[in-house]
Order: structure tokens, then C-alpha cells, then sequence
């Protein structure tokens, strides 16, 4: 249905909610209905149809899963960091660039790390007023297990920003990308960032192992990360 080019807007939205995968929030100024996903077992699909469409191959998906499972098990994010790099990079085109921010970034990362048997998920969670980009909280009846809580904050930027083409920015060794002035920069405000919200989640919930991460993303080519 998606691919189908007859079906406008209206109708895949309202065929959306009938089915209950949207939900009606309220409205705009302008009474235009606002709509969200309902609940965290709808907000899974998304996230499983999105990983699928943009790894069709199962061994990539399930790579990608491996990836992401060294992050909450081991507090290792650099996998995870490469395979995105590696594979989902791989099919962004340039015109995207127009598109991409922040978000784009977390949403790739998200459909790899989302698990809500194990965690309680949180994309934009406000805390203390403020807001963290990813949180994933280990369930209360999970936390007898050996894992980790999650907490990353994601940065982006652009080519032009550093004024270097893609295939430079391919060339740099780990070291020479972290140590790019608009890189470093975006590290140093994601690291004050995290250590601020990791303060706040340590004090609203109890007992956690909270490993805290900055990833900076240089457009669709590379990937920087930094463990606090």
C-alpha cells in the first residue's frame, strides 16, 4: 500500500487509524488534527518496517541487532556506530542531505537498539524540563539481568560545515575526524548534555547502570562517538 502511487495522503492516514496504528491527539490552531502513535507496541512496527525497509537483507538486520545488543551488554557503541556507517549510510543519496538532521541519525540508531521486552524506551523524554534524545530504561521486572541503561545523545553535521566533500571525509582516520573543529565542538556540547540528563535519571530512578554516549554523525559518511 505504501508503494502504491493511487493512494493519496488522507486515505492511507485514515486507513491508519481505522485499523488503530494512529490515534487522534487533538488539533492545531488551525483544527487540523493532530495524530500520534498509540502506544509502545504500534511504535514497534514502525520501527521493525522501518529497519526492513531500509535493510531488506535479514542477515544485515540481524547484524545490526548484534550490533546494538554490545551497547546494552557491554557498553561497547562502536559496532554499532560502524555497521550504520556501513550499511545505512549506504542508502541515503545525496538529494537526501536536504532532509537529514538529528533525527534522521536517531532513527536509524533507534530501529536497531528499540526493545521494549527489555526496556523501557523514551525518544525525547523531557527531564527536569529538558529533553535527552534517546533513553532506554531497563524494566523493573528485567533488571535482575546483567545490562545496562542507555543513554545517548545525538549530534549532526554537515559537509558543507566542514567544507570537505564525502570522499574526504572517507579518508579520515577515526582521530582526524574527532579532532575536526565542528566535530569537537558538537562532542564537547553532547558530553555537557549527557552528563546533565544522566544526573537527572540517576536521581528519578534508582539503582542504575546507566552508560552515557555522544554520537556525531559528518553527513552521511561518518560517524564519531564519545563514552562518558
Amino acid at each position: 500500500m505504501l508503494s502504491d502511487s493511487s493512494k493519496d495522503h488522507s486515505f492511507l492516514v485514515s486507513f491508519l487509524y481505522y485499523f488503530g496504528v494512529l490515534t487522534i491527539a487533538g488539533d492545531t490552531d488551525d483544527l487540523q488534527s493532530i495524530l500520534k502513535v498509540p502506544n509502545l507496541v504500534i511504535k514497534g512496527l514502525y520501527v521493525d518496517r522501518i529497519c526492513k525497509m531500509f535493510l531488506p537483507m535479514p542477515d544485515d538486520r540481524d547484524n545490526g541487532k548484534a550490533a546494538a545488543y554490545k551497547v546494552w551488554s557491554k557498553g561497547d557503541i562502536k559496532p554499532l556506530c560502524r555497521f550504520v556507517e556501513e550499511k545505512y549510510f549506504k542508502v541515503f543519496h545525496n538529494r537526501d542531505y536536504r532532509w537529514t538532521n538529528e533525527l534522521t541519525v536517531k532513527t536509524a540508531f533507534l530501529t536497531l537498539l528499540y526493545n521494549d521486552l527489555l526496556y523501557i524506551m523514551d525518544s525525547e523524554p523531557s527531564i527536569d524540563r529538558r529533553h535527552a534524545d534517546l533513553t532506554m530504561i531497563i524494566r523493573p521486572d528485567k533488571r535482575h539481568g546483567k545490562l545496562f541503561d542507555v543513554l545517548i545523545e545525538f549530534k549532526f553535521v554537515t559537509l558543507k560545515d566542514t567544507k570537505m566533500s564525502g570522499e574526504q571525509a572517507r579518508d579520515l582516520t577515526e582521530q582526524e575526524l574527532c579532532e575536526l573543529l565542528s566535530i569537537a565542538e558538537k562532542l564537547n556540547d553532547g558530553e555537557k548534555q549527557v552528563s546533565e540528563y544522566g544526573r537527572q535519571l540517576e536521581a528519578k530512578y534508582e539503582n542504575l547502570r546507566l552508560q552515557k554516549f555522544v554520537v556525531v554523525t559528518l553527513g552521511f559518511e561518518r560517524i564519531c562517538f564519545r563514552k562518558i
